[in-house]
């Protein structure tokens, strides 16, 4: 009998129970309190297809949030498990140090310089989103050293903004209960605060807030001195965050101010690439043009670890003519399997058409079938783009909100995994992002799960009595 048959016998024969003891013995979990997990108990999923999961309980589960925003092209596609094994069987691994390539790194290189705006024609492959933004920041200031500016260090991020969970993705990120270990953010990163109209702009048109929020990005350069700016990163739609997507005026203002003070503009497209904005990537749809584009998650739907860095010009000609060796990279930069993976899944991706089904079906059924969750007690604010929603809990309408302490948010989280929903919760908003193959009736079935569980927790609230 092989390993392979063994260890499947083995993992069939495991209880739930057994599965979550062993669990709470070995694993450390991503973003967790370890001894309260140990108490409660991980749920174990077992097996998935096409837009949902199944636990060790045999419970079924509509997956409204890819994953982890990135299973775009939904569960079970078997070509991106056949790319895997073939790149398997050729050649599992090989590094692209010592002046060596590989098939697949190459041809995905060719193909992302295809799908990406036209500034970019040169990439740099990490194994995350977090080292393709650490990566952002040295070759930022990189850029800056051989342009005759070294003074020029301060790369602005904002509050509430995720860029990973790395020393330097942390750092960029504005995320205060990060900051708060580790003695963040590293030195030379600063922070603005968030287009967030809901929480900072009412009583003021979108449109104004939209203007009044980018300018902060100018005060802040004023600030630092201008000559000692080197770059502004921003998610086009924050995702961690609670999916907050910033007024129409917002983003070709930043452009605006970064081509005024010739800052690097850096998009982060780890979860706003590959189709889930509608466009392939999150600074089309906003009117960018980004000098640097950190992509992962969706360029292989999850399947296997792969992110990195799109190049554009104005920096990739910086470090080829005057650059001379750039003293950074990863075992793993270009990985064969991961690059083949990800060669299947843009290619699905297109011969499915999924970003014109984005775009121009599946986006607008999200967003008019998430506006009519407005009439809800619990909802003050709706918000969408493209395969992305947002629903803010408020106590009373328009905009009062329940302590923070309450965690109502949690408490709609908890009954929505309850009834089958994956609906992750951001203090009180409620956030999804759905498999880009996701069809119009599994949005309807997708919104009476939704509408149910906002019931169950008004239910829940009115009984603890705080309403």
């Amino acid at each position: 009998m092989s390993h392979v048959v063994q260890a499947a016998q083995r993992a069939a024969s495991r209880s739930t129970k057994e599965w979550q003891d062993a669990d709470s013995k070995h694993f450390f979990h991503p973003f967790t309190d370890h001894g309260g997990l140990a108490k409660k108990g991980a749920r174990i999923i077992t097996r998935a297809e096409n837009i949902y999961i199944w636990d060790s309980e045999g419970h079924k589960i509509l997956d409204g949030m890819s994953g982890l925003w990135c299973v775009n092209t939904g569960y079970g596609q078997q070509a991106l498990v056949d790319a895997a094994a073939k790149q398997m069987k050729e050649l599992p691994f090989y590094n692209a140090f010592f002046q060596t390539s590989t098939p697949p790194a190459i041809e995905l290189a060719e193909l992302l310089a295809e799908v990406t705006p036209p500034q970019f024609k040169h990439v740099f492959f990490t194994s995350s989103g977090s080292e393709g933004n650490d990566t952002v920041v040295r070759m930022v200031r990189r850029y800056w050293d051989i342009k005759g500016q070294p003074e020029r260090k301060t790369i602005i991020g904002r509050i509430n903004g995720y860029h990973g969970s790395t020393m330097a993705g942390a750092s960029l990120g504005g995320m205060s209960g990060m900051h708060a270990q580790g003695g963040l953010p590293i030195p030379d990163i600063v922070h603005i605060q968030q287009p967030h109209w809901f929480e900072l702009g009412q009583g003021m048109s979108r449109e104004a807030f939209g203007l009044k929020a980018a300018g902060w990005l100018e005060e802040k350069i004023l600030e630092v001195g201008p000559e000692r700016v080197a770059a502004f990163i921003g998610e086009p739609v924050q995702g961690a965050g609670g999916v907050i997507v910033p007024p129409s005026t917002y983003w070709p203002e930043i452009q605006r101010i970064c081509d005024k003070y010739g800052i690097l503009l850096v998009s982060d497209e780890v979860i706003c690439g590959f189709g889930r904005t509608g466009n392939w990537f999150g600074c089309e749809t906003m009117g960018t043009r980004p000098d640097l584009m950190t992509f992962a998650k969706g360029v292989t739907s999850g399947y296997v670890p792969l992110g990195g860095v799109m190049v554009g010009e104005r920096v990739a000609q910086a470090l080829i003519d005057d650059g001379g060796e750039f003293n950074h990279g990863f075992t793993y930069s270009g990985h064969p399997v991961a690059c083949a993976v990800a060669l299947a899944n843009i290619k699905l991706i297109q011969q499915l058409n999924l970003v014109s089904h984005v775009k121009n079906n599946i986006g607008p059924y999200l967003a008019e079938r998430f506006a009519e969750l407005n009439d809800h007690p619990l909802v003050g604010e709706t918000q969408t783009c493209g395969m992305m929603g947002a629903v803010q809990l408020v106590k009373a309408k328009p905009g009062t909100t329940f302590a923070s302490e309450l965690e109502v948010g949690m408490v709609c989280r908890a009954h929505c995994f309850g009834n089958g929903l994956i609906m992750r919760a951001v203090g009180d908003r409620m956030i999804v992002a759905p498999p880009l193959v996701m069809t119009r009736p599994q949005i309807d079935e997708m919104m009476v799960l939704i509408r149910r569980c906002l019931d169950l927790t008004l239910a829940e609230v009115r009984e603890r009595g705080w309403l």
